[in-house]
């Protein structure tokens, strides 16, 4: 805990780190949200198009954010995002309180949530070396992965209430509104958060991903988490859904429920990495809990006791934390620090590009081959690549790289 107390003070990142929490919490409602309005008129084969619209447009919207955190003040740049994703998310309840809310535009919403998703994943990382100290990263880093997972444990489980209660329009309304307390949390901050001015002497200033292509351990872990994120939205996009429609009862509640029992789970993985009480970041760490994290997803073929589908998620979420933890301090401290915002924009872009692939894979396997094989295919996508980190660890420093340092 004194690591967390420390961190939260240091410089403005204690109100962004309150700020991103609090949008998180809405758009953890957001995705239950819009799921249901699609899934009450679709069925599973809209479910899984707004999976796709959900997380298609990353790559695209990825491969603008990097050059722009190389040239804006990422405080500025999540002020202006927060500002129109807002009024975006706010088209819905304005359209329902009209009349009707039409038939594609939450799947234009989850669009442009999906195309500018990377500008907070990528600022937000990318400014807490400018904000904290290098022995701090771990404790930062899981307060970041704390946030997320609290507030998708609130998010969800809130949503899956209010739905039923004031309609899926009104939590979409909320949303909106934590998408400004974000922009009102980055205005505060007293520090600018401007790019990196310095640049690498070795040529490789504008090539982050040659240069970071050449360390095995950004790239091994970097495939192992695209393939992980495949099986991860075939689980959250469209078979966690499919589940309480078609087997499962309780409705949105359920749905709420599931995701928050796997976000509960991020909480604690989360608290156990960042408080040191799981060691500190390796690659054989991060395969050993990747292969317990696809394991985990067995025990969802148990639809006849709910209990077990819940822990099933719940098992999902405590063992992916850690290797989001430990990742992220791996690529603060092997990557250079002027390259930060573009590596840090183009290798989350390459892990958040991947999760369609697994929503549109999902729907015709659960349509075609059942939920047995489904579940079976996720386990093996997760698996293996975490199997292949265990059993070839690679934590050599690459020549030449620097370790983040504070530019508080």
């Amino acid at each position: 805990m004194r690591v967390y107390a420390r961190v939260l003070r240091s410089g403005g990142f204690g109100r962004l780190w309150l700020g991103t929490s609090v949008s998180t919490l809405g758009d953890g409602m957001t995705f239950l949200a819009l799921s249901w309005l699609v899934i009450d008129r679709g069925g599973t084969a809209q479910l899984g198009l707004l999976g796709v619209c959900f997380t298609a447009p990353v790559v695209l919207g990825g491969l603008a954010v990097g050059p722009l955190l190389d040239r804006l003040d990422k405080r500025a740049l999540l002020i202006g995002d927060s500002l129109f994703r807002a009024a975006c998310v706010a088209s819905v309840p304005l359209a329902a309180a009209l009349g009707e809310v039409p038939t594609t535009l939450p799947f234009v919403v989850a669009g442009v949530y999906g195309l500018l998703k990377m500008v907070p994943l990528a600022a937000f990382p990318a400014a807490i070396p400018q904000l904290v100290d290098e022995p701090d990263l771990d404790g930062a880093n899981a307060l970041e992965s704390l946030s997320f997972s609290v507030a998708t444990v609130v998010g969800p489980a809130a949503a899956g209430i209010l739905v039923g209660t004031v309609g899926a329009p009104t939590v979409l309304l909320i949303d909106a509104l934590t998408y400004l307390v974000l922009a009102g949390a980055a205005a505060t901050l007293r520090t600018p958060l401007p790019p990196r001015r310095s640049r690498p002497t070795d040529g490789t200033a504008g090539q982050p991903l040659r240069t970071v292509g050449r360390d095995r351990v950004i790239v091994t872990t970097t495939l192992a988490f695209m393939l992980f994120n495949v099986a991860e939205g075939m689980l959250l996009l469209v078979v966690g859904p499919w589940l309480v429609k078609h087997e499962l009862t309780g409705g949105a509640a359920s749905l709420g429920l599931l995701v928050a029992a796997m976000a509960a789970g991020e909480f604690t993985g989360a608290a156990l990495a960042g408080g040191g009480h799981l060691g500190r970041a390796s690659v054989r760490r991060i395969g050993l809990c990747q292969v317990g994290a696809a394991l985990s997803v067995l025990p969802v073929l148990d639809v006849a006791r709910p209990p077990v589908v819940a822990a099933a998620f719940f098992g999902v979420g405590l063992l992916s934390a850690p290797m989001t933890v430990w990742a992220q301090s791996l690529r603060m401290r092997r990557i250079p620090p002027e390259l930060h915002a573009r590596s840090f924009a183009a290798l989350r872009t390459l892990m958040q590009g991947t999760p369609p692939l697994g929503a549109a894979l999902a729907a015709p396997l659960l349509t075609h081959a059942g939920l047995a094989t489904s579940v079976l295919t996720m386990t093996v996508l997760a698996g293996a690549p975490g199997l292949h980190l265990l059993l070839r660890p690679d934590d050599h420093v690459p020549p030449g790289a620097r370790r983040a340092t504070s530019a508080r």
